[in-house]
């Protein structure tokens, strides 16, 4: 638990783990570490160019690939 981010937190009633992980990869922010169930996420398709067999992995590269949708004004 000492390397985890401080981002776990409850913020919502209801299980809107999916929709919230589908907004990050929107946004360009990888998730990692979660329990959702693989069919309930919603990737980008360009997301497979950066690999299958690992899709948390793939969020980071993509991430890394395309930046950060918003970034310095």
């Amino acid at each position: 638990m000492n390397h985890w981010g401080a981002n776990h937190c409850v913020l919502s009633y209801g299980h809107i783990g999916s929709q919230l992980i589908t907004l990050a990869s929107m946004l360009r922010i990888p998730v990692s570490m979660h329990n959702i169930a693989a069919g309930a996420i919603f990737r980008p398709s360009a997301w497979t160019a950066f690999g299958t067999c690992d899709p948390e992995g793939a969020d980071f590269r993509a991430s890394r690939n395309y930046g950060p949708l918003y970034g310095k004004y």
